[in-house]
């Protein structure tokens, strides 16, 4: 036999050995935290040659019945029916734990030796539900349970599932319509208890379609663009309006100024007055002129007395210019006579 072969049949040999002596495993058993527990023996039938039957908790004796009749019990809250079952009640916390049970004949023959792994959990407790019609959100949560696994379901399809208290899902679009109601169903489950709930939701009336907020937020934005470049437009216009109009009215002017022009040169003159003193304006009351003293002129400029010719009536245009009471004539200086002039 060669080394290899050797060796292999070594290490078969060594884990046939160890194992054969190993104990089974133990029975798991699961409680409900409050409530009464019956640890029963499955399997096992009593009968009038059982004498003996002891129940142990760690390695520690708990409660026994000797020739049917119960003794050394741990605590009042344990008792031992007559098919052999130890009864827990108002199982604890504190009550989770490796418990053993042995039987014995009259004879002291051992009938039965088995281990149970008591295990306890809370129960689940009544479920809520709730969803939101905008985010096609829908969550499950429990408040009560120990180790929960939640399941929701849509239409009997699985969406989900968690090992916790709270489940939160968000469906998917093609799942989540608003134009039939939808049938969800939330399962929360331990090893002890299971509670179930079912809605139907109708998102018809509660929200809209995304399709159709979409459509009116864009309707909006193009509507409030339109009216902005309307607006604008017809501001606009308004100035080029006004700067045409302004245009107009410059020219208009500059035509009526440059008319204005041409006809001054071709209005002839007014009647000059004959005697410019009528139409200037008397002086005021302090500056009236006084009399000058007559002074003989010189020899050279001696002239000849001639009768004053009286000054002609003022025109028409001049009297119509004068308002209020007639002003009154300056005093005319005597002209020097003709005589003295020729002489000189």
């Amino acid at each position: 036999m060669s080394l290899t072969c050797q060796i292999l049949a070594s290490f078969l040999l060594i884990f046939i050995v160890s194992t054969k002596g190993a104990a089974p495993e133990n029975n798991v058993v699961w409680g409900t935290l409050g409530h009464d527990f019956d640890l029963n023996i499955s399997g096992f039938q009593m009968n009038d040659n059982i004498d003996d039957i002891r129940w142990e908790k760690d390695k520690t004796l708990i409660a026994r019945v000797k020739k049917g009749k119960l003794k050394d019990l741990k605590d009042e809250r344990y008792n031992v029916s007559t098919n052999g079952a130890l009864k827990i009640k108002h199982l604890k916390t504190e009550d989770s734990d490796t418990y053993r049970v042995v039987i014995y004949k009259i004879d002291g023959k051992n009938v039965l030796d088995k281990t149970f792994q008591l295990k306890i959990q809370e129960e689940i407790s009544t479920l809520d539900m709730f969803w939101n019609c905008s985010n096609r959100n829908l969550t499950c949560e429990i408040k009560n349970g120990t180790n929960p696994e939640l399941i929701l379901y849509l239409d009997g399809t699985v969406l989900g599932r968690a090992v916790s208290k709270t489940i939160s899902q968000k469906i998917a679009a093609k799942k989540w319509t608003t134009k039939r109601s939808m049938s969800f169903n939330c399962t929360a489950r331990n090893e002890v208890s299971e509670q179930s709930r079912g809605v139907t939701i109708n998102c018809s009336e509660k929200g809209l379609d995304i399709y159709l907020i979409a459509g009116i937020c864009g309707g909006g934005i193009i509507f409030v663009s339109f009216m902005t470049l309307l607006i604008f437009y017809i501001n606009k216009r308004k100035r080029q309006k006004s700067r045409k109009n302004d245009e107009e009215l410059e020219i208009r002017t500059r035509r009526a100024t440059a008319k204005e022009r041409h006809r001054k040169p071709r209005q002839g003159p007014g009647p000059a007055p004959q005697n410019p003193a009528v139409s200037q304006p008397p002086p005021p009351p302090s500056h009236r002129p006084q009399a000058h003293c007559h002074r003989p002129p010189p020899p050279s400029h001696r002239v000849q007395h001639h009768p004053q010719k009286k000054s002609p009536p003022p025109s028409g245009a001049q009297v119509h210019q004068q308002k209020g009471p007639p002003l009154p004539r300056p005093r005319v200086q005597p002209k020097p006579p003709h005589g003295a002039t020729e002489n000189s």
